[in-house]
């Protein structure tokens, strides 16, 4: 093995070799179990960013966990065809050439499309390759292909002819830069600062706005049934300022009284609540701007800009005496199109919608009764009060690049809507919608168009329902609520997939959401590149658990990059000592008390990792096999063992297992230093030795865990047996009997740091109370550990050292220390602990403080006295240690 471990020279062959070998190609004829996961297909336009690299890291590690289980696995990549933001990025570019998509025209735009996806789309499958994901690539799928897009059509002609889809003039989001509509996910609410205008319409009437221009477009005024200051203008009239126009108070119960003046304008065509009011009132709907955000209301506006229109109709009202307040700044939620930035305006318009109600009513049923579950169970409640009242969803969009709405229009009115492999209207006067469908209409197929529906394929029949969609919170009630809704429809009631894990999102090390603003947006390729795939993937799933956000830095990254180097070295160590993992473990009761120590924590942790991972719970995962692994194997077993290991087969043996199991258990979440060192381990072939496998042949199948001959084992960690507790080597009796020891060695060598005495000085000592604990027959290796002579004739203890069970350890500390300024040091440090108690137990008992002091100034003192109480203690006992004089205290456990 080399010195050190390079990722950057090992991962993407090591990576190659894997896709060769077929190990990430299921066989759906197979009678193994199945498992699989439906990657949320990332943008075609898009980059690996940190929340894709925490989603694929968690999705492969339980990818990769139950394709050593011997589970028959599919994970599926893909791509979304992203129609607003892939037609920009084409616009810009034709724009740049003095061109546009008009002056090309439809087919010949949709083309160019094609083209950039082919030169320049679809950059971050290769970046998902440089993490590591194992998923299937003979499988990937875009919502643009041939077998998708059929798939599309399929389930728009069933929504259409069930009544589930139709075409109505409804406010919508819209956006005045990309000129089209915009579903409730692609649109970002943020605080901005703007103005409230309150504006007289009558002596008894004043209405405040936040967008005065859109009074042009107001035909009501509404105030609530119940309240007595209007109810005697209900059915009167009110002229609308700047327009001369007469308009009616109408009383509607979605009027909050108390909210301002409790008298609100109603503007139908541009506010969806005051759309929802001219519908119960029949009022007129008058669009005041058009697409691009420009008044069309004829008079001195027309023509101006909305955000020009705005201080002009301001002004226009002041100059008339019809301001009655303005407050400037305004901080209310403003919408913006997540593609573009552009605030977007709510606009009446004729777009296509599908019917949810029914849909979103199975989509609920099917949490509530069991078919699927969240994880963790309490996000659920954001999932029903999501598709409990859910709006029915636009899904038209007036773009050109998508998928087009297979509807026909007939010249003497008629409308047909046309399925998979049905003929379109011919003749004079027939056209199709110019509209496509929402991106996220093809994305709710996902789980089962990318398995072969509508065909009755082989990967439907095995893997629908998946087993886990693995996503962000953030993204809940969007893509899962649709996923839901259609999965159940097509499917006739089974659901898309058995389990919803959702994780948090990514942020900095201060739980400082990441921001282009902050400064502190982390780019994951960087960190791979410098250092590697495997540390970046440990890092973010040791911040992960469920529905939590995940806190991640570069310097926890290193910390990663150092723990895969820590199991480099132990296992490079290891093989130098001639450890192992052919053939069968000796039996326990040839072991000695060591070799069944660690054999039985190892059990224990195989336990506790099978649990953390049904539970979703990556974080307690690492954190377990990372002190178990650096802290059991590497701190106290290699040093506990190092006497023997070069000459005990048993220790080899034992040694070579436990090494070899936590290269397993670590597998799914490092893949590459894990499949280095295993290998290595196992006696494998070289990496430059090695021959790929030709994918889809006989002996390339990702569950082919006997690939090759029976003698030589699995070729690869990634087919490898996943570890099994076995109890025949539990032995709680060795595990206490290590836990002494422990705790014999860990009280000497603090002792020695508080002492100053360097690592390498030996001191005299004498150890008494060994055999009450079975660590008579351990002396010798304590000794070692803690740098221990024996006492001689002229041993004089200087320092004693009670430890536990009756196990004490006197120490003769003459020549090694300057007892007299050792004690000094020791008082001058428990004075300055004793002088910090006393100052917060002053605060603490201080009741007028206490009632006005906030809660997290209180912890913090609360911190500091518990930290004082525990210099003291340290103190008080090195001082004990050193012969108890000069000790005073009021510790009554310190002065017993």
């Amino acid at each position: 093995m080399p010195a050190q471990y390079q990722p950057g020279e090992v991962e993407q062959p090591r990576y190659e070799r894997w896709v060769s070998a077929g190990y990430f190609t299921p066989d759906p004829a197979s009678g193994r179990p199945p498992f699989a996961i439906v990657i949320p297909p990332p943008n075609v336009t898009g980059s690996l960013h940190i929340g894709h690299a925490l989603d694929h890291t968690i999705q492969d590690s339980l990818i990769r966990r139950r394709r050593m289980q011997g589970y028959e696995t599919l994970w599926l990549p893909g791509m979304d065809h992203a129609g607003i933001a892939t037609q920009n990025v084409v616009e810009r570019q034709l724009a740049g050439q003095g061109t546009s998509r008009h002056d090309l025209g439809r087919e010949a735009f949709v083309k160019k499309v094609w083209e950039w996806k082919a030169s320049s789309g679809g950059s971050i499958l290769g970046q998902m390759r440089r993490l590591g994901d194992s998923v299937d690539w003979s499988r990937e799928r875009f919502t643009m292909d041939e077998g998708l897009s059929r798939a599309v059509q399929t389930i728009f002609k069933r929504l259409y002819d069930d009544g589930l889809i139709y075409r109505a003039e409804r406010i919508i989001n819209w956006c005045p830069r990309c000129l089209t509509a915009l579903s409730d996910i692609e649109v970002e609410h943020s605080e901005d600062e703007g103005e409230l205008i309150s504006i007289r319409y009558s002596d008894e009437i004043v209405v405040a706005t936040t967008r005065a221009e859109t009074m042009l477009g107001d035909t009501a005024v509404a105030v609530h049934p119940d309240d007595e200051r209007y109810r005697h203008l209900v059915g009167t009239e009110v002229t609308l300022p700047l327009t001369g126009r007469r308009i009616p108070v109408v009383a509607d119960a979605h009027v909050d009284p108390s909210f301002g003046t409790g008298a609100v304008k109603v503007t139908p065509a541009h506010d969806p609540n005051d759309f929802e009011i001219g519908q119960r009132h029949n009022l007129p709907s008058i669009t005041m701007m058009d697409e691009r955000g420009v008044i069309t209301t004829h008079g001195p506006f027309e023509g101006l800009d909305r955000f020009e229109a705005r201080p002009a109709v301001v002004a226009a009202l002041r100059e008339q005496g019809l301001i009655v307040a303005e407050r400037r700044p305004y901080l209310h939620s403003v919408g913006h199109c997540s593609r573009c930035g552009t605030t977007v305006e709510p606009r009446l318009s004729l777009q296509w919608f599908v019917n949810t109600g029914p849909l979103a009513k199975a989509a609920g049923d099917a949490v509530r009764d069991g078919r699927v579950r969240f994880e963790p169970a309490e996000l659920s409640k954001r999932y029903f009060a999501w598709v409990d009242n859910m709006h029915d969803w636009c899904i038209s969009r007036q773009l050109w690049w998508g998928h087009r709405i297979p509807v026909w229009y007939g010249p003497a009115g008629e409308i047909v809507c046309v399925g998979p492999g049905e003929q379109p209207p011919s003749g004079e006067g027939w056209r199709q919608d110019e509209d496509v469908l929402d991106t996220w209409f093809s994305s709710a197929l996902w789980p089962f168009s990318t398995l072969g529906w509508p065909a009755d394929t082989p990967e439907l029949r095995k893997f629908y329902p998946t087993s886990v969609l693995v996503t962000g919170y953030d993204i809940l009630f969007f893509w899962v609520a649709r996923m839901m809704m259609f999965g159940l429809y097509a499917m006739e009631g089974r659901q898309p997939f058995d389990v919803v894990a959702l994780h948090g999102m990514v942020r900095d090390q201060f739980g400082k959401k990441m921001s282009k603003s902050f400064g502190n947006v982390v780019d994951p390729l960087d960190w791979i590149e410098r250092f590697g795939a495997d540390a970046t993937r440990f890092t973010l799933a040791r911040g992960a658990n469920p529905g939590a956000d995940v806190p991640v830095s570069e310097e926890w990254t290193q910390g990663s990059r150092n723990f895969c180097n820590k199991l480099w070295n132990a296992t490079r160590f290891a093989l130098m000592n001639g450890a192992h993992n052919r053939g069968p473990l000796p039996p326990a009761e040839l072991l000695s008390t060591v070799d069944r120590w660690i054999l039985s924590r190892l059990q224990h942790v195989v336990q506790e990792v099978d649990e953390q991972f049904e539970r979703y719970e990556f974080g307690k995962i690492c954190d377990t096999l990372y002190h178990f692994a650096w802290d059991d194997v590497c701190d106290w077993y290699l040093e506990l063992t190092k006497p023997v290991i070069g000459s005990d087969p048993n220790t080899q043996r034992v040694l070579g297992h436990v090494l070899d199991q936590v290269l397993r258990l670590l597998h799914p979440i490092i893949p590459f230093v894990t499949e280095e060192l295993w290998l290595a381990l196992s006696g494998a072939a070289s990496p430059a030795a090695e021959t790929p496998t030709e994918p889809g042949t006989a002996e390339a199948t990702n569950t082919d865990a006997a690939a090759t001959d029976a003698t030589a084992g699995p070729a690869s960690i990634v087919v490898a047996e996943w570890p099994v507790p076995d109890k025949t080597y539990v032995d709680d009796a060795a595990e206490a009997e290590i836990a002494s020891l422990q705790k014999v060695v860990t009280e000497v060598r603090r002792f020695r740091s508080d002492q100053g005495l360097k690592p390498g000085q030996r001191v005299a000592a004498r150890l008494s109370g060994l055999a009450a604990l079975s660590l008579a027959e351990h002396e010798p290796l304590i000794r070692a550990l803690v740098r221990l002579d024996q006492d001689g004739a002229d041993f004089t203890a200087t320092a004693t050292l009670p430890i536990t069970g009756g196990v004490a350890v006197a120490l003769d500390t003459r020549g090694a220390i300057d007892l007299g300024a050792e004690r000094a040091r020791l008082e001058k440090d428990r004075a300055a602990a004793e002088k910090e108690r006393a100052g917060a137990e002053a605060k603490l008992g201080n009741a007028e403080f206490l009632a006005k002091a906030p809660e997290p100034v209180v912890n913090k003192i609360k911190a500091r006295l518990a930290a004082a109480e525990a210099e003291l203690a340290r103190t008080n006992a090195a001082l004990v240690a050193l012969g108890g004089a000069g000790v005073a205290t009021d510790d009554p456990e310190v002065r017993s």
